[in-house]
């Protein structure tokens, strides 16, 4: 691990993580808006690096872009009935419901053509170079089987990422498989959801600090936010109906678990230094699903709540000023130059 020997007074670097889960990123984006009440701008200036996965790599690149966290949380609660195909009551929602669910037996659930359509109304026309603060957004390239990650102009190597639209870099992270269809860039790379491999980013936020941009690991402060944790047990033989997705909530705890792990022994957090401020309120097994939006009020205001009793702790850690801006290596600028 690279330590530092500045004075105990030297500058730290703010990293904020956040997970995929769907509608559930309500929550985190409930907890951010809450935090930014009080700060004297959009809450993505007080953070040096950015990472997020699926609906966190959405949340992450809106910040990265300077829009405020209170917007973001709008396009969740407001528009997300018409994203994931909820926005009727009654016969016809429940209709509609029995439709998607069997759609989804044989084709994606969900249109991505919704789901880009709002993105596009928060997002509009930026590209990676508009990014006010360094970006990471993992996805998975399912043609090569192999990791994929959009990230800005922070390092010499990163010489493409930034003139892409950022749009399209939230459409890759989220496209879960079986919810949505594969998203094929405009150089007809099929990518899918990040959360494939790291559906929990600090892990991947923490080594690209400490080795591209060769930040002290004594000197990272990390605020990992997560979707709600799952409160469940498995018995010896799980019934054959809910294996598939037991199945799948395993492999994300145990991701999301070797991630913060690996982030502490990084860090160094417990043992020498608090750096680490992991936010990921227990929830009951099944009471909130990733696409169904009846529920997003209640998860906004779990944000809501655990970011009132965080303050006091993560104020003098991440929010007493915003950090120096960023000055990409390249841009577009420089492009037409």
């Amino acid at each position: 691990m690279e330590t530092s020997d500045k004075p105990p007074d030297a500058p730290t670097y703010r990293i904020l993580s956040i997970d995929g889960g769907g509608i559930k990123g309500v929550l985190p984006a409930s907890f951010l808006a809450t935090l930014e009440e009080q700060l004297d701008g959009p809450i993505g200036q007080y953070f040096d690096l950015i990472a997020g996965t699926s609906t966190g790599g959405i949340i992450a690149i809106g910040l990265a872009m300077g829009i405020p966290a209170k917007d973001l949380l709008t396009l969740y609660t407001e528009r997300g009935p018409r994203i994931f195909g909820q926005a009727e009551s009654g016969i016809k929602g429940r209709l509609a419901d029995c439709w998607r669910g069997f759609k989804h037996t044989f084709t994606a659930k969900h249109d991505a053509d919704l789901l880009r359509e709002e993105l596009e109304a928060v997002l509009g026309d930026r590209r990676i170079s508009d990014a006010q603060t360094r970006l990471l957004i993992p996805a998975w390239d399912a043609d090569h089987r192999s990791v994929y990650i959009y990230k800005t102009a922070h390092h010499e190597r990163l010489k493409h990422d930034y003139r892409l639209l950022a749009v399209d870099a939230a459409m890759a992270t989220a496209a879960a498989p079986t919810y949505y269809r594969r998203h094929r860039t405009a150089e007809h790379v099929g990518l899918l959801d990040g959360g494939i491999w790291a559906n929990n980013p600090i892990a991947l936020a923490v080594v690209e600090a400490i080795t591209l941009l060769g930040w002290p690991s004594d000197r990272l402060q990390v605020l990992s936010l997560g979707c709600g944790s799952e409160t469940y047990m498995l018995g010896e033989a799980p019934g054959w109906g809910s294996l598939a997705w037991d199945a799948a909530r395993l492999f994300f705890d145990g991701q999301s678990h070797g991630a913060n792990g690996m982030a502490k022994l990084l860090t160094g957090h417990e043992h020498t230094r608090d750096a680490i401020y992991r936010y990921c309120p227990a929830v009951p097994k099944d009471f909130f699903k990733l696409d169904d939006t009846r529920r997003a009020s209640q998860l906004s205001g779990m944000g809501a709540s655990a970011a009132r009793k965080a303050r006091p702790k993560l104020d003098p850690v991440f929010f007493a000023q915003p950090i120096e801006p960023f000055e990409p290596i390249y841009s577009l600028e420089g492009d037409h130059r």
